[in-house]
């Protein structure tokens, strides 16, 4: 894996909101999406990764455009960015990344 100074993720219900996240964190920031993860009943979360600062920003700009959207419904369940994150957490980040997910 990689290695990288930071991990960004958000968390909200439906695939619409997802998108709008990852495409406002990906134009607000220097990151890198990672990919997607669909949890369950509706949830899903994107991860981004790239320096701290860079993802505390994409993280902060991907909730605000889902919260943007909250006459639509939408809502961030949850979010969080991982400076420095362990070695290990990329045996998940992994699982989830574009490459594994998508067909080729």
């Amino acid at each position: 894996m990689k290695t990288y100074e930071a991990i960004g993720a958000i968390e909200t219900f439906g695939l619409v909101f997802v998108l709008e996240a990852a495409d406002a964190m990906c134009k607000a920031a220097d990151v890198d999406l990672v990919g997607y993860e669909n949890v369950a009943s509706g949830y899903i979360s994107v991860i981004v990764k790239g320096d701290v600062a860079a993802c505390k920003t994409a993280v902060e700009v991907g909730v605000a455009a889902v919260e943007a959207m909250g006459a639509m419904g939408a809502e961030v369940y949850s979010s969080v960015v991982i400076p420095s994150p362990h070695f290990d957490l990329g045996k998940i980040i992994t699982r989830y990344s574009l490459e594994n997910l998508l067909p080729e």
